[in-house]
């Protein structure tokens, strides 16, 4: 273990920047995630059967499809289809994007239709246009019913990221990898990136938890400090994708 611990300290740099490819591949993922939750979300809610059916295709593709095979897909077979390779970091965020994008989909889809009918009748009383009452009124209060279920997804996209091992990424578990290899100390190698982990995700909750504080004082409801340390169930994130 002390040899373990000594190689560790020697290796500062190589894990600092494993972490940072870790950290780039989690942000810019669900930075990607994002955006495509909102537009395949909103697009299902449309009135035009084609936005609905282009949709619920890509939808159902991404999620019907294995992360791993769409992660090796875009790195081994998309360049000898289009002649263009990507580096394993992009591959990684684009990979990590469309996959979550489109779980986070059915979060938006679910959460925009949680609004109650009053707040869309009110909002009509007042003549506001369609994407005046979508932005003013309804996203505000759908938001905060997101918040919680994209707090999951985003944890799970952070967990996924030890996948970028695979092709070859410089990321945290590569580094890891490379110092259990030398050192021959499988357990406390693999003890200590569970911490890591550990310690990343729980980060990134306290950071969702405070959003949704913020996003809750912002609509005039209660948020107690107790709030920023509760955690999260995967029955609230099933709920929130899952209704109607």
């Amino acid at each position: 273990m002390n040899d373990f611990f000594s190689a560790f300290a020697d290796d500062l740099p190589q894990l600092r920047s494993g972490l940072w490819v870790t950290l780039e591949a989690t942000v810019f993922g669900a930075l990607a995630a994002l955006v495509l939750s909102f537009v395949l979300g909103l697009m299902s809610l449309s009135r035009l059967m084609l936005s609905r059916g282009v949709s619920r295709v890509v939808v159902e593709f991404f999620r019907g499809t294995s992360l791993y095979v769409q992660l090796f897909w875009l790195y081994y077979a998309m360049p000898q289809l289009t002649g263009y390779e990507l580096t394993p970091l992009v591959c990684g965020v684009l990979a990590f994007g469309l996959n979550y994008g489109a779980y986070g989909a059915e979060v938006v889809r679910g959460a925009v239709n949680s609004v109650p009918r009053g707040q869309y009748e009110a909002a009509l009383a007042l003549n506001m246009s369609p994407l005046h009452r979508m932005r003013k009124v309804i996203l505000p209060q759908a938001w905060v019913q997101m918040i919680p279920s994209f707090t999951n997804l985003l944890i799970q996209l952070l967990k996924a990221t030890p996948l970028l091992w695979l092709i070859s990424a410089a990321d945290l578990m590569t580094a890891i990898e490379k110092l259990r290899s030398r050192t021959g100390e499988t357990l406390t190698a693999y003890a200590t990136l569970l911490v890591c982990y550990f310690v990343l995700a729980y980060a990134l909750t306290l950071l969702m938890n405070l959003l949704e504080r913020s996003a809750k004082r912002r609509l005039g409801l209660a948020a107690g400090g107790k709030s920023l340390l509760k955690s999260r169930s995967a029955v609230s994130a099933a709920q929130a994708g899952g209704a109607r």
